[in-house]
Protein backbone atom coordinates (compact mmCIF):
# COMPACT_ATOMS: atom_id res chain seq x y z
CA UNK A 1 0.00 0.00 0.00
CA UNK A 2 0.73 4.03 -0.67
CA UNK A 3 2.37 5.75 2.52
CA UNK A 4 0.07 7.96 3.32
CA UNK A 5 1.66 11.38 2.42
CA UNK A 6 2.90 9.58 -0.86
CA UNK A 7 -1.02 8.69 -1.76
CA UNK A 8 -2.25 11.83 -1.26
CA UNK A 9 0.06 13.93 -3.29
CA UNK A 10 0.07 11.41 -5.80
CA UNK A 11 -3.42 11.21 -6.15
CA UNK A 12 -3.60 14.82 -6.10
CA UNK A 13 -1.24 15.28 -8.99
CA UNK A 14 -3.13 11.91 -10.85
CA UNK A 15 -6.68 14.00 -10.39
CA UNK A 16 -5.11 17.36 -11.60
CA UNK A 17 -3.43 15.98 -15.21
CA UNK A 18 -6.98 13.97 -15.52
CA UNK A 19 -8.51 17.26 -15.39
CA UNK A 20 -5.88 18.90 -18.08
CA UNK A 21 -5.29 21.58 -14.63
CA UNK A 22 -1.31 21.03 -16.07
CA UNK A 23 0.95 18.51 -18.46
CA UNK A 24 3.81 17.20 -18.18
CA UNK A 25 4.49 17.10 -21.76
CA UNK A 26 4.66 20.85 -21.82
CA UNK A 27 5.70 21.58 -18.66
CA UNK A 28 9.55 21.69 -17.54
CA UNK A 29 8.99 19.90 -14.50
CA UNK A 30 11.13 22.34 -12.50
CA UNK A 31 7.60 23.83 -13.24
CA UNK A 32 5.12 20.98 -12.69
CA UNK A 33 2.96 21.91 -9.54
CA UNK A 34 2.67 18.71 -7.18
CA UNK A 35 -0.19 18.60 -4.85
CA UNK A 36 -1.94 21.37 -5.89
CA UNK A 37 -4.74 21.79 -8.42
CA UNK A 38 -3.77 24.89 -10.74
CA UNK A 39 -2.13 25.98 -13.52
CA UNK A 40 1.84 26.45 -13.70
CA UNK A 41 3.51 28.43 -16.66
CA UNK A 42 7.09 28.03 -17.63
CA UNK A 43 9.65 29.89 -15.69
CA UNK A 44 7.88 30.10 -12.67
CA UNK A 45 9.76 28.89 -9.33
CA UNK A 46 9.12 25.64 -8.63
CA UNK A 47 6.62 25.43 -5.91
CA UNK A 48 6.57 24.08 -2.40
CA UNK A 49 4.51 21.05 -3.43
CA UNK A 50 7.64 19.77 -5.87
CA UNK A 51 9.64 19.59 -2.18
CA UNK A 52 7.50 17.65 -0.42
CA UNK A 53 7.20 14.62 -3.61
CA UNK A 54 11.05 15.03 -3.77
CA UNK A 55 10.92 14.63 0.14
CA UNK A 56 9.35 11.27 -0.15
CA UNK A 57 12.69 10.53 -1.80
CA UNK A 58 15.33 11.59 0.62
CA UNK A 59 18.40 9.35 1.96
CA UNK A 60 18.31 8.42 5.06
CA UNK A 61 20.93 9.54 7.28
CA UNK A 62 21.74 6.36 8.79
CA UNK A 63 21.68 2.56 8.26
CA UNK A 64 19.29 1.04 10.20
CA UNK A 65 20.21 -2.16 12.88
CA UNK A 66 17.86 -4.58 14.79
CA UNK A 67 17.98 -3.96 18.59
CA UNK A 68 19.15 -7.70 18.30
CA UNK A 69 21.39 -7.86 15.74
CA UNK A 70 23.42 -4.17 16.29
CA UNK A 71 26.51 -3.23 14.48
CA UNK A 72 29.80 -4.06 15.94
CA UNK A 73 33.27 -3.46 13.95
CA UNK A 74 34.02 -7.27 14.49
CA UNK A 75 30.29 -8.53 13.83
CA UNK A 76 31.20 -6.34 10.58
CA UNK A 77 34.57 -7.95 9.71
CA UNK A 78 33.83 -11.85 10.42
CA UNK A 79 30.52 -11.49 8.15
CA UNK A 80 32.53 -10.06 5.69
CA UNK A 81 34.66 -12.83 5.79
CA UNK A 82 32.05 -15.50 6.06
CA UNK A 83 30.61 -13.49 2.97
CA UNK A 84 33.31 -14.48 0.52
CA UNK A 85 34.01 -17.70 1.89
CA UNK A 86 33.18 -20.62 -0.34
CA UNK A 87 33.69 -23.09 2.35
CA UNK A 88 29.85 -22.17 3.73
CA UNK A 89 29.43 -24.79 0.44
CA UNK A 90 28.98 -27.80 0.65
CA UNK A 91 30.90 -28.36 -2.50
CA UNK A 92 33.62 -25.19 -1.26
CA UNK A 93 33.10 -23.90 -4.60
CA UNK A 94 30.03 -21.71 -3.78
CA UNK A 95 29.95 -18.65 -1.72
CA UNK A 96 27.47 -15.80 -0.68
CA UNK A 97 29.11 -13.68 -3.10
CA UNK A 98 28.52 -16.89 -6.29
CA UNK A 99 24.85 -15.27 -6.43
CA UNK A 100 25.43 -11.56 -4.70
CA UNK A 101 28.36 -10.14 -6.33
CA UNK A 102 29.76 -7.06 -5.80
CA UNK A 103 30.81 -6.71 -9.42
CA UNK A 104 27.09 -7.48 -10.46
CA UNK A 105 25.49 -4.57 -8.85
CA UNK A 106 25.27 -7.46 -5.66
CA UNK A 107 23.41 -9.52 -8.13
CA UNK A 108 25.21 -12.42 -10.47
CA UNK A 109 24.33 -10.73 -13.53
CA UNK A 110 22.28 -13.81 -15.01
CA UNK A 111 18.88 -13.83 -15.83
CA UNK A 112 18.28 -16.81 -12.79
CA UNK A 113 20.53 -18.48 -10.70
CA UNK A 114 23.19 -20.78 -10.52
CA UNK A 115 22.59 -23.35 -7.69
CA UNK A 116 24.55 -26.81 -6.31
CA UNK A 117 26.27 -28.71 -9.47
CA UNK A 118 25.56 -25.41 -11.78
CA UNK A 119 22.20 -26.67 -11.55
CA UNK A 120 19.74 -23.40 -12.68
CA UNK A 121 17.13 -22.09 -10.48
CA UNK A 122 14.09 -20.90 -11.29
CA UNK A 123 14.50 -16.89 -9.72
CA UNK A 124 16.67 -14.23 -10.37
CA UNK A 125 19.29 -13.78 -7.92
CA UNK A 126 17.81 -10.75 -6.02
CA UNK A 127 20.35 -7.86 -5.04
CA UNK A 128 21.39 -7.14 -1.65
CA UNK A 129 21.56 -3.37 -2.00
CA UNK A 130 19.81 -1.41 0.82
CA UNK A 131 19.06 -5.02 2.09
CA UNK A 132 19.06 -3.25 5.75
CA UNK A 133 15.98 -1.51 4.85
CA UNK A 134 13.83 -4.40 3.86
CA UNK A 135 10.41 -5.76 5.50
CA UNK A 136 10.50 -9.14 4.27
CA UNK A 137 13.08 -11.04 1.65
CA UNK A 138 13.12 -13.46 -1.49
CA UNK A 139 11.06 -13.06 -4.18
CA UNK A 140 8.06 -14.68 -2.61
CA UNK A 141 8.49 -13.05 1.02
CA UNK A 142 9.15 -16.46 2.79
CA UNK A 143 11.79 -15.17 4.79
CA UNK A 144 11.30 -12.33 7.44
CA UNK A 145 14.76 -10.97 7.96
CA UNK A 146 18.31 -10.85 6.86
CA UNK A 147 19.28 -13.41 9.21
CA UNK A 148 17.03 -15.67 8.06
CA UNK A 149 17.82 -15.37 4.68
CA UNK A 150 21.75 -15.85 5.28
CA UNK A 151 20.68 -18.98 6.89
CA UNK A 152 18.50 -20.12 3.86
CA UNK A 153 20.66 -20.16 0.99
CA UNK A 154 23.11 -21.66 2.49
CA UNK A 155 20.93 -24.79 3.26
CA UNK A 156 18.76 -25.52 0.34
CA UNK A 157 19.59 -28.23 -1.52
CA UNK A 158 19.55 -26.33 -4.94
CA UNK A 159 21.28 -23.21 -4.02
CA UNK A 160 24.90 -23.91 -1.61
CA UNK A 161 23.50 -27.63 -0.43
CA UNK A 162 25.24 -27.23 3.17
CA UNK A 163 23.13 -28.85 6.67
CA UNK A 164 24.39 -26.40 9.52
CA UNK A 165 25.20 -29.10 11.43
CA UNK A 166 27.99 -29.91 8.71
CA UNK A 167 28.36 -26.40 8.58
CA UNK A 168 29.36 -25.47 12.03
CA UNK A 169 31.76 -28.72 12.05
CA UNK A 170 33.50 -27.29 8.76
CA UNK A 171 33.81 -24.24 10.61
CA UNK A 172 34.82 -25.52 14.09
CA UNK A 173 37.94 -27.49 12.16
CA UNK A 174 39.55 -24.14 10.52
CA UNK A 175 41.56 -22.34 13.23
CA UNK A 176 41.06 -18.76 12.47
CA UNK A 177 36.89 -18.56 12.88
CA UNK A 178 36.34 -19.93 16.50
CA UNK A 179 38.51 -16.34 17.65
CA UNK A 180 36.27 -14.56 15.02
CA UNK A 181 33.42 -15.92 16.57
CA UNK A 182 34.38 -14.90 20.27
CA UNK A 183 35.32 -11.48 19.56
CA UNK A 184 32.50 -10.39 17.43
CA UNK A 185 30.12 -13.03 19.99
CA UNK A 186 31.73 -12.88 23.57
CA UNK A 187 28.85 -14.38 25.02
CA UNK A 188 27.84 -17.09 22.39
CA UNK A 189 30.63 -17.96 20.61
CA UNK A 190 30.40 -20.23 17.30
CA UNK A 191 27.03 -21.29 16.33
CA UNK A 192 24.49 -21.33 13.24
CA UNK A 193 22.81 -18.24 15.14
CA UNK A 194 25.88 -16.39 15.29
CA UNK A 195 27.11 -16.88 12.16
CA UNK A 196 23.71 -15.55 10.57
CA UNK A 197 23.86 -12.30 12.80
CA UNK A 198 27.41 -11.57 11.72
CA UNK A 199 26.99 -12.38 7.70
CA UNK A 200 23.15 -10.27 8.02
CA UNK A 201 25.38 -7.56 9.78
CA UNK A 202 28.09 -7.34 6.92
CA UNK A 203 24.83 -7.19 4.28
CA UNK A 204 23.26 -4.56 6.23
CA UNK A 205 26.18 -2.40 5.15
CA UNK A 206 25.77 -2.54 1.22
CA UNK A 207 23.98 0.44 0.56
CA UNK A 208 24.05 2.40 -2.23
CA UNK A 209 26.18 5.15 -3.32
CA UNK A 210 25.06 8.73 -3.79
CA UNK A 211 23.19 9.16 -7.11
CA UNK A 212 22.63 12.56 -9.12
CA UNK A 213 19.13 12.02 -8.24
CA UNK A 214 19.97 12.86 -5.04
CA UNK A 215 22.27 16.03 -5.80
CA UNK A 216 18.63 16.89 -7.59
CA UNK A 217 15.87 16.27 -4.89
CA UNK A 218 18.34 18.17 -2.40
CA UNK A 219 18.58 21.07 -4.59
CA UNK A 220 20.99 20.78 -7.79
CA UNK A 221 19.21 21.53 -10.37
CA UNK A 222 21.78 20.83 -13.20
CA UNK A 223 22.30 17.32 -11.27
CA UNK A 224 19.89 15.35 -13.90
CA UNK A 225 18.51 16.27 -17.29
CA UNK A 226 15.45 17.92 -18.18
CA UNK A 227 14.23 14.71 -19.95
CA UNK A 228 15.11 12.63 -16.20
CA UNK A 229 12.78 15.32 -14.54
CA UNK A 230 10.14 14.75 -16.97
CA UNK A 231 10.99 11.27 -16.49
CA UNK A 232 10.43 11.44 -12.51
CA UNK A 233 6.70 12.89 -13.43
CA UNK A 234 5.65 10.39 -15.66
CA UNK A 235 6.66 7.95 -13.02
CA UNK A 236 5.27 9.46 -10.24
CA UNK A 237 1.54 10.34 -12.09
CA UNK A 238 0.72 8.52 -15.18
CA UNK A 239 2.98 4.90 -15.42
CA UNK A 240 2.04 4.98 -11.71
CA UNK A 241 5.21 3.18 -10.93
CA UNK A 242 5.66 5.39 -7.48
CA UNK A 243 2.31 3.21 -6.42
CA UNK A 244 4.84 0.43 -5.58
CA UNK A 245 7.79 1.64 -6.15
CA UNK A 246 8.04 4.42 -3.60
CA UNK A 247 10.41 5.57 -0.45
CA UNK A 248 13.82 6.42 -0.95
CA UNK A 249 14.76 2.61 -1.71
CA UNK A 250 11.57 3.29 -4.11
CA UNK A 251 10.05 -0.43 -3.01
CA UNK A 252 7.08 -0.87 -0.92
CA UNK A 253 8.52 -4.38 0.20
CA UNK A 254 4.54 -5.02 -1.57
CA UNK A 255 3.65 -8.24 -3.76
CA UNK A 256 2.15 -8.06 -7.07
CA UNK A 257 1.40 -9.92 -10.11
CA UNK A 258 2.46 -8.05 -13.26
CA UNK A 259 1.31 -10.24 -15.85
CA UNK A 260 4.53 -11.74 -16.97
CA UNK A 261 3.71 -14.93 -18.79
CA UNK A 262 5.56 -17.40 -15.80
CA UNK A 263 4.21 -20.58 -14.30
CA UNK A 264 5.69 -19.83 -11.20
CA UNK A 265 2.99 -18.71 -8.70
CA UNK A 266 5.44 -16.75 -6.14
CA UNK A 267 3.95 -15.34 -2.74
CA UNK A 268 0.76 -17.87 -4.14
CA UNK A 269 2.69 -20.61 -2.58
CA UNK A 270 2.14 -19.19 0.96
CA UNK A 271 -1.14 -17.77 0.56
CA UNK A 272 -3.20 -20.41 -1.67
CA UNK A 273 -6.62 -19.17 -0.95
CA UNK A 274 -5.75 -14.96 -2.01
CA UNK A 275 -6.40 -15.04 -5.61
CA UNK A 276 -3.67 -11.58 -6.00
CA UNK A 277 -1.29 -13.48 -4.72
CA UNK A 278 -0.85 -16.31 -6.99
CA UNK A 279 2.06 -15.17 -9.32
CA UNK A 280 2.93 -12.10 -6.59
CA UNK A 281 6.13 -11.50 -6.22
CA UNK A 282 8.09 -9.17 -3.96
CA UNK A 283 8.34 -5.38 -5.58
CA UNK A 284 12.09 -4.49 -6.03
CA UNK A 285 13.89 -1.40 -5.23
CA UNK A 286 15.48 0.55 -7.98
CA UNK A 287 18.18 2.31 -6.74
CA UNK A 288 21.41 1.25 -9.05
CA UNK A 289 19.09 -0.21 -11.45
CA UNK A 290 21.27 0.63 -14.23
CA UNK A 291 23.76 -2.27 -12.76
CA UNK A 292 21.30 -4.66 -12.66
CA UNK A 293 19.86 -6.24 -15.58
CA UNK A 294 18.78 -8.67 -17.14
CA UNK A 295 15.19 -7.93 -15.00
CA UNK A 296 12.25 -9.09 -12.79
CA UNK A 297 11.95 -12.62 -10.44
CA UNK A 298 12.45 -14.47 -13.78
CA UNK A 299 15.46 -12.11 -15.19
CA UNK A 300 12.94 -12.12 -18.39
CA UNK A 301 13.64 -8.53 -19.67
CA UNK A 302 16.70 -8.06 -20.68
CA UNK A 303 16.36 -4.26 -20.77
CA UNK A 304 15.02 -1.00 -19.11
CA UNK A 305 13.21 -0.54 -22.09
CA UNK A 306 12.09 -3.55 -22.57
CA UNK A 307 10.78 -3.14 -18.41
CA UNK A 308 8.63 -0.36 -19.68
CA UNK A 309 7.23 -1.70 -22.42
CA UNK A 310 5.85 -5.09 -20.79
CA UNK A 311 3.78 -2.14 -18.13
CA UNK A 312 2.41 -0.29 -21.31
CA UNK A 313 1.38 -2.73 -22.09
CA UNK A 314 -0.56 -4.30 -19.20
CA UNK A 315 0.79 -7.75 -19.00
CA UNK A 316 -1.17 -11.00 -18.99
CA UNK A 317 -5.12 -10.54 -18.13
CA UNK A 318 -5.93 -13.16 -15.63
CA UNK A 319 -7.49 -13.07 -12.15
CA UNK A 320 -4.22 -12.81 -10.04
CA UNK A 321 -3.28 -9.74 -12.08
CA UNK A 322 -2.44 -6.47 -9.76
CA UNK A 323 -5.69 -4.67 -10.37
CA UNK A 324 -3.02 -1.63 -11.02
CA UNK A 325 -1.78 -3.34 -14.06
CA UNK A 326 -3.28 -2.01 -17.76
CA UNK A 327 -2.13 -0.72 -20.52
CA UNK A 328 -1.38 2.67 -19.88
CA UNK A 329 -0.64 4.83 -23.29
CA UNK A 330 2.28 6.06 -22.60
CA UNK A 331 3.88 8.08 -25.18
CA UNK A 332 7.59 6.89 -26.83
CA UNK A 333 9.21 10.49 -25.25
CA UNK A 334 7.76 9.38 -21.70
CA UNK A 335 9.07 5.76 -22.29
CA UNK A 336 12.21 7.60 -23.21
CA UNK A 337 11.95 10.09 -20.28
CA UNK A 338 11.90 7.13 -17.78
CA UNK A 339 14.46 5.46 -19.03
CA UNK A 340 16.71 8.55 -18.67
CA UNK A 341 14.98 8.83 -15.09
CA UNK A 342 15.93 5.31 -13.76
CA UNK A 343 19.48 5.68 -14.81
CA UNK A 344 19.82 8.60 -12.52
CA UNK A 345 19.44 6.56 -9.76
CA UNK A 346 22.58 4.75 -10.50
CA UNK A 347 25.67 6.23 -8.97
CA UNK A 348 28.71 6.68 -10.77
CA UNK A 349 30.82 4.34 -7.78
CA UNK A 350 29.59 0.94 -7.41
CA UNK A 351 27.91 0.07 -3.59
CA UNK A 352 30.43 -1.13 -0.96
CA UNK A 353 30.32 -2.53 2.27
CA UNK A 354 30.69 0.60 4.84
CA UNK A 355 29.41 0.72 8.35
CA UNK A 356 28.08 4.46 8.03
CA UNK A 357 26.21 5.99 4.87
CA UNK A 358 27.98 8.11 1.97
CA UNK A 359 27.09 11.80 2.63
Amino acid sequence: MLGFGHGRLIATVLAATALGLFGFANTGFGAALVGESRRVELGQKAPAGIDAMKALYRRPATIPFPRENAYTPEKFSLGKKLYFDTRLSVTSAQSCASCHSPGFGWGDGLAVGVGHGMAKLGRRSPTIVNAAWGAVFMWDGRLANLEEQALGPIQAAGEMNMPLEQLMARLESIPEYKPLFAVAFPKEGMKATTLAAAIATYERTVVSERAPFDAWIEGNEKAISEEAKRGFAVFNTKAMCATCHEGWNFTNDGFQDVGLPSADIGRGEFLPNVIKMKHAFKTPGLREIARRGPFMHDGSLATLEAVIEHYDRGGVDRPSRSDLMKPLGLTSQEKTDLVVFLNTLTSNLSPTAVPTLPR
